[in-house]
């Protein structure tokens, strides 16, 4: 037991700490101090993207190095972020709620998302050649030039597929008539047994009905009188 007390006492403060930890305090050395302002620095803007996205947080980062440079990081934008804590400041500190600012800023994101979606609206009904009244001369014609963009760029890649399919046939009609030329070949070929039940012909089939029994063959004497001297008596 005193052995382990003596090893107690000889272990430095930083040791007891733990493996990995080190104290927290300004750093002497400054090429230490500039590695681990960039590996902090690295871990803590990785830490507040991931609360931004796990949590859905509105997160405003501003890191400034002792050199004077700036890090910043914000899913929103760090201004926009700034103008709606002072505003929450203010609100609080005139109202003393929080939740009202809130509010408040979220009717006003919502009155600009619904703005957007009705210019978004309006645009495809002009794409579309609907609500072309309320339209100017120089707005028409930005307005055709984009839809002739739009038409090109359609054709371009309507033709690319039909040349691609096109292609594709033409292949496939090839590789047909190359292996239809090399099996007439192959049957074409001295020894090939196709080609020889066409040179030899089938035998033939005989009825044994058209045979006559050889026994039963006679003579026949009669001839025509043709063929038969007239006899003249002298």
């Amino acid at each position: 037991m005193d052995f382990q007390s003596d090893l107690t006492r000889e272990i430095s403060p930083q040791r007891k700490l733990g493996r990995g930890k080190i104290e927290i305090k300004r750093i002497e050395n400054t090429t230490n101090r500039q590695v681990t302002f960039c590996k902090r620095r690295n871990g803590l803007l990785k830490k507040a993207y991931e609360l931004s996205v796990l949590c859905d947080a509105e997160v405003a980062l501003v890191v400034f190095s002792n050199r004077g440079r700036l890090y910043e990081y914000a899913n929103n934008s760090v201004k926009a972020t700034i103008e709606r804590y002072k505003k929450a400041c203010s609100d609080s500190s005139n109202t003393g709620s929080v939740s009202e600012a809130n509010a408040q800023y979220y009717q006003q994101e919502a009155s600009k998302l619904r703005a957007q979606i009705g210019n978004l609206m309006n645009q495809n009904r002009n794409m579309m050649g609907e609500a072309l009244a309320g339209m100017k001369l120089k707005e028409l014609k930005n307005l055709e030039q984009r839809i002739e963009k739009g038409i090109s760029k359609i054709r371009s890649k309507k033709n690319e597929l039909l040349f691609a399919e096109i292609e594709y046939m033409q292949k496939r009609i090839a590789e047909t008539e190359r292996a239809q030329h090399q099996h007439q070949q192959m049957n074409l070929m001295p020894g090939s047994s196709s080609n020889y039940h066409e040179l030899v012909p089938p035998p033939q089939q005989f009825d044994t009905r058209n045979y006559l029994q050889v026994n039963g063959l006679q003579t026949n004497n009669h001839y025509p009188r043709q063929d038969q001297p007239p006899i003249q008596l002298v």
